[in-house]
């Protein structure tokens, strides 16, 4: 069970929390400006004790960001992890080394190590120093949650599996107004995928509408349960009070698994 847990913790720290560097690089000027005219390729790779490792590499084309999920072939920078457990635990903001190969890229190292410092403003108790990162937290949060709801059913977590086969093809969505930050996961017949905005091709079956950034962030650092801030008007549950409770309860549960 815990091998099982630590598989499917790495295919989110690969596939959800890894790929919002790219928000980084579009919303965040410090990061931005440490990777114009960079151009190179950086691989995170974990043993697995069930077969080949788990990787996936990051290309920065001066300053543009794609993620591939799989072994590079020839890779600028590599962090290498003897376990998947401990590359989980990094990602987690505990203090773990990996093997780094490709050392002679001291500045792309250094510019690789902010990044990874930048991301723990996803950690619930890093608290934003303005409101601009506030944005940027909220931001950064929700479209890692809704793409690792999806990873936790590709990665066929047995409750998620089993919530997402009973259903239809229905919209949960997620709003920030009036900052505009939205995203959505798509549940169909077992079937998960997510996608920043608003969806438009039909009514969200469950419609979570923050009150600005302000409501969101005691929300989304579990400061406050969702009743609670339904009592205090920091979030509005549009929808099915069911639904919206059993995924807010996976939510959690992602929460617990990256900290």
């Amino acid at each position: 069970m815990a091998a099982d847990t630590d598989r499917i913790t790495a295919r989110i720290v690969l596939r959800a929390v890894l790929p919002i560097i790219k928000v980084l690089l579009e919303d965040d000027p410090k990061t931005r400006k440490r990777f114009e005219g960079v151009t190179a390729t950086v691989q995170f790779v974990a043993d697995s004790p069930d077969g080949g490792p788990m990787a996936s590499h990051i290309t920065f084309t001066n300053g543009a960001f794609d993620i591939v999920h799989e072994l590079a072939e020839h890779p600028d920078l590599t962090f290498r992890f003897s376990s998947l457990r401990k590359m989980n635990a990094l990602f987690a903001g505990k203090p773990v080394l990996p093997r780094i190969e490709g050392l002679r890229n001291v500045g792309l190292l250094l510019k690789m190590l902010g990044v990874l410092m930048r991301l723990k403003l996803l950690m619930p108790n890093k608290a934003p120093k303005d409101a601009g990162e506030a944005r940027l937290k909220v931001k950064l949060i929700l479209y890692m949650i809704s793409t690792a709801l999806s990873q936790l059913n590709k990665a066929g977590d047995p409750d998620m599996v089993n919530w997402a086969r009973k259903q239809p093809d229905r919209i949960y969505q997620w709003t920030v107004e009036p900052e505009g930050i939205a995203c959505y996961l798509r549940v169909k017949a077992g079937k998960t995928k997510a996608g920043r905005g608003c969806y438009s091709r039909r009514k969200p079956f469950v419609h979570m509408k923050f009150n600005g950034v302000e409501g969101a962030l005691p929300v989304l650092t579990n400061s406050v349960d969702t009743v609670q801030a339904m009592t205090q008007g920091l979030v509005e549950n549009i929808g099915s009070p069911e639904y919206g409770g059993q995924l807010g309860d996976f939510m959690l549960k992602i929460a617990r698994m990256l900290t």
